[in-house]
């Protein structure tokens, strides 16, 4: 039994040189949020402080407009993290694999 002891979960992702760094989260159901890194664990769950949330379409649950609104220090719960990005060096894009019509 001794031999079968737990081992500690690492996660896969390295955060920790984005610690007091701005960064972009989107969650599952389509919301976003920007804030300052101040913590992490293994299963992502992350600690923002300054975090602006940026509101969606009533309309479209997945698009978002340009509305924010101001939430502070908050904890994000890892389960729900779908993505995490830079804030500095992040550009929207249009999608590529949308065909453009031409006028």
């Amino acid at each position: 039994m001794a031999d079968k002891e737990k081992k500690k979960k690492e996660s896969i992702f390295d955060l920790s040189k984005y610690i007091d760094k701005p960064i972009r989260v989107k969650f599952q159901g389509g919301r976003e949020a920007s804030g300052v890194l101040k913590g992490f664990d293994p299963l992502l769950n992350l600690v923002l402080d300054g975090t602006i949330e940026y509101m969606r379409d009533p309309d479209d649950q997945y698009k978002l407009t340009e509305d924010t609104r101001q939430l502070g220090l908050v904890v994000c719960r890892g389960t729900a993290v779908v993505l995490i990005c830079p804030q500095d060096g992040m550009e929207a894009i249009p999608n590529p694999f949308i065909q453009q019509q031409d006028g």
